[in-house]
């Protein structure tokens, strides 16, 4: 197959329906991909292809995505006797003894799994930079940040690949690296996925799983076939009222976009994150739909607050279980230096302050709902400046204060989906004067995955993008 990166994966899919291309072929397909391309990239860190190829002889299931092949986020995404390492020293021998159920419905809906990718340390860079695997370049140029913390899902799946990968999102890391990287994903609402059966929430509700995929069609067909509620779970997302996948093609109505341009935590906006507002608001406009200035109300820093303690205590929190699994604390060279200062801020503080720093949560779901009455959604930047240099958020710097700068001043749009629980997508724009992508974010009220997957596809055939970057890119 001379053009295996041509096809998104419901395209792959239907060549095996058709027996056109067997599951093998494509396989060995998206390992020669990982090969070629992978060396100068660093998106794949875990080789699965031993699995994989047993899967592929035994059959995948007879799902919408059989034979299909895919990645993992090595992050919370257990596969039963591999390492979930998390991007962390401490974590390299942590090897589940059962998939999450998560990986369960991409294995059901017959994806073969044959790799993981690369994260930043437990998930808390918004750049897919650390010590233990190193660097993933960005697709388009060299040097350059794949964005975080699903980057080299992001990575992997631009650059030919694999259509689609999967990855998690507490702040953005799905949205992220779709923007840097040029590609399409989007955050589910809260309780879409299921986080089980480790977590009952993953990050107390901030982070959902989801996917980074070439087309809009794919993600609209994915997140149909990984969500529901799991036995168990403390809470779902209210249902759909039919498949994601039939919204792609719908035509979305009049929508009323509000539109928001500068950051509510004071960073500066780049003139380029700026430009691709004004275009996609013009384009809006073309299309038929109101594109009004507005922008919701919340307490932009006690939600911000919040959202730092909750991860803290999650990252507290994960460490002292695996310590008391494994009877090894972590040692000084087992943790970088952002992850030990958040573990200490999670030992730091009281039982009490979570609960505050939950019900602040809340309480920003509750500011911004009526604002989703009254508006269908909102469009901003997904990031305030393009794809940043290899180094600017590098998680292993004892530079905290500039690491924490930088890092507020690079991602004040994303964390309100998820403090909120509501959905939200990155949608492919522009490439500046660098070739570097930037997208733009589309977030809409609690639920409304289905208003964002018919505005983004009616986007995609208005202003469609490049599916697949030049590769191999030279480091």
């Amino acid at each position: 197959m001379n053009d295996y990166s041509a096809y998104d994966a419901l395209g792959l899919a239907e060549l095996v329906r058709s027996g056109d291309a067997s599951a093998a072929e494509l396989l060995d397909e998206a390992i020669a991909a990982v090969a070629e391309r992978n060396p100068a990239l660093n998106a794949v860190v875990t080789e699965m292809y031993d699995e994989a190829r047993a899967e592929v002889a035994a059959g995948p299931p007879a799902g919408p995505f059989a034979g299909v092949p895919f990645l993992l986020k090595d992050l919370r995404a257990a596969y039963a006797g591999v390492p979930t390492t998390s991007g962390s020293h401490y974590w390299v021998d942590n090897v589940p003894d059962a998939d999450s159920e998560t990986v369960r419905r991409f294995r059901r809906a017959g994806f073969v799994i044959f790799g993981k990718t690369n994260t930043p340390e437990f998930g808390c860079c918004p750049s897919t930079e650390g010590a233990l695997f190193g660097a993933t370049q960005n697709p388009w140029q060299a040097g350059f940040s794949a964005g975080g913390s699903s980057g080299g899902s992001g990575a992997a799946v631009v650059s030919g690949m694999v259509p689609a990968a999967h990855g998690s999102d507490g702040g953005g890391s799905l949205r992220i690296p779709a923007s840097c990287c040029g590609a399409f994903s989007l955050k589910p609402t809260r309780g879409r996925v299921p986080a089980g059966p480790t977590y009952g929430e993953a990050w107390n509700g901030l982070s959902s799983e989801g996917v980074i995929t070439r087309t809009v069609r794919d993600s609209a067909a994915i997140l149909d076939a990984v969500s529901g509620p799991a036995a168990g779970d403390p809470y779902w997302a209210p249902p759909p009222a039919r498949p994601y996948a039939d919204e792609v093609a719908a035509p979305p109505g009049r929508l009323r976009v509000a539109v928001q341009r500068e950051a509510l935590n004071g960073a500066a906006v780049h003139p380029d994150c700026v430009e691709a507002v004004d275009r996609a608001a013009d384009a809006l406009s073309d299309l038929g739909h109101e594109v009004v200035d507005a922008v919701p109300s919340y307490d932009v820093k006690g939600t911000g607050d919040a959202f730092t303690l909750l991860i803290a205590a999650n990252v507290q929190a994960g460490l002292d279980r695996y310590g008391t699994e494994t009877g090894r604390s972590p040692g000084p060279d087992d943790l970088e230096h952002v992850v030990g200062v958040l573990r200490n801020i999670g030992n730091d503080r009281t039982a009490a302050d979570l609960v505050r720093a939950t019900w602040a949560m809340h309480g920003a779901g509750r500011q911004i709902a009526p604002f989703f009455e009254t508006h269908d959604v909102l469009l901003s930047p997904v990031v305030a400046t393009p794809p940043p240099p290899l180094g600017v958020l590098d998680p292993t710097t004892e530079e905290l204060n500039g690491y924490l700068t930088a890092v507020f001043n690079f991602i004040p749009f994303t964390s309100l989906a998820n403090v909120a629980g509501v959905p939200a997508m990155s949608v492919p724009w522009n490439r500046n004067a660098d070739n570097l992508p930037v997208g733009v974010h589309f977030t809409a009220g609690f639920g409304r995955e289905d208003v964002l997957f018919r505005l983004a596809g009616q986007l995609e055939q208005a202003h469609p993008w490049p599916l697949v970057s030049p590769s191999p890119v030279t480091p």
